[in-house]
């Protein structure tokens, strides 16, 4: 029998399961007109304190504009410096650039693919006002080494939780360790809503207002703007779905660790690298990514074989076309760059069946 081919993520599985459920719920967002902010954001809000052990969140309209919204509440702008790693999505890096600040890349290492910690302190300017922590695949990044150097320099530290909805570092749950975390909602992340949506965390009441206001155009009583404000509100439907799934996630991410757990042990081909997966990180495997060095070779591979593979990220944030104006050049990164050149996801999701996983270990086990 030929195996089926496998995407690397299959949202519609994922729905399937659920669409019931949720659009029982989106009905009594229709029944309430609740589409723009309202009580099913509020209810979201709530339940995601709870998941992530903050006090306060705050949701809006997608993860990019979480990162903008918190440049803007710790009074980063123009003329303002904020470090962050190259090898990140890029709305990492629009947060600040969004705020009139100026981005400034550091490498990652060679075996977590994090922000190397060891490097911020060469960065650090009378300009830094911040370090934005990836927790990149939905594995933490070195929290203590990167808050440590934030503490010495009085620079404040954000947490990009974008794809790790769910991980704990040092037991812990990501979210409430940076003065803001911000997490991306959209559809394809571990958890995701049914639309674009985004939200932030954190445990300092002044900037949960502060946050309130911002996204809906600067005001806290209605036509009254106390700030040039954005319109960046979560909407009413894309909370409902994020109810329902609020309370599938645990089981979906402990599935998703049970595949990446079979992938870094059952793996056996030298020609793949994997992730270092270091004991303090109790990643939520948002992705699967590994290394090769013949890239095109081992996905035309996989392809063949009925295996969908993906990219994750193909070309680094300082060498993307867009921030050519800030000098950067090839041989900078090395680290960065070299992910990026040989870096493929494999497919990565809780509904991959037993079979299914077989087949994406047999194959690469068998990959010359």
């Amino acid at each position: 029998m030929v195996m089926e081919k496998i995407p690397c993520l299959d949202l519609k599985a994922q729905h399937q399961q659920i669409k019931a459920e949720v659009f029982e719920l989106f009905e009594k967002v229709y029944e309430k007109t609740a589409f723009s902010g309202g009580p099913f954001v509020e209810e979201f809000e709530k339940n995601f304190t709870q998941y992530t052990q903050t006090r306060f969140a705050a949701g809006v309209s997608n993860g990019t504009t979480a990162l903008h919204l918190a440049m803007l509440v710790l009074g980063i702008g123009e003329g303002d410096e904020v470090i962050l790693p190259a090898n990140t999505f890029i709305a990492t890096a629009w947060g600040p650039s969004h705020a009139g600040a100026t981005p400034v890349f550091v490498d990652c290492t060679s075996d977590t693919w994090q922000i190397d910690a060891k490097k911020i302190g060469e960065k650090i300017t009378s300009k830094t006002k911040a370090v934005i922590g990836v927790h990149l695949y939905g594995q933490p990044c070195n929290i203590d080494a990167v808050e440590e150097i934030c503490k010495k320099h009085n620079i404040f530290f954000i947490e990009d939780a974008a794809q790790a909805q769910g991980a704990n570092y040092k037991g812990k749950r990501v979210g409430g360790f940076g003065e803001m975390a911000c997490f991306s909602f959209y559809p394809g992340k571990n958890l995701g809503a049914c639309g674009e949506a985004g939200g932030i965390t954190t445990n300092n009441e002044k900037y949960i207002i502060h946050l309130q206001g911002l996204r809906n155009h600067g005001c806290k009583v209605r036509y009254y703007h106390d700030e040039v404000g954005y319109n960046y509100r979560m909407g009413g439907l894309e909370a409902a779905s994020l109810i329902v799934k609020l309370k599938y996630l645990e089981e979906w991410n402990n599935k998703r660790r049970a595949i990446a757990k079979r992938y870094l042990s059952e793996i056996k081909n030298p020609k793949i690298k994997m992730q270092s997966q270091p004991e303090w990180a109790d990643s939520v495997f948002h992705l699967f990514v590994v290394t090769t060095e013949d890239k095109d070779g081992f996905c035309d591979y996989l392809n063949q074989n009925n295996i969908s593979p993906a990219f994750h990220y193909p070309v680094p944030c300082h060498l993307q076309k867009a921030y050519a104006h800030l000098g950067y050049k090839e041989g900078d990164f090395p680290n960065s760059e070299y992910l990026a050149s040989h870096c493929v996801s494999l497919p990565m999701y809780a509904e991959l069946s037993d079979s299914q996983v077989d087949h994406v270990i047999n194959v690469i086990n068998l990959y010359k």
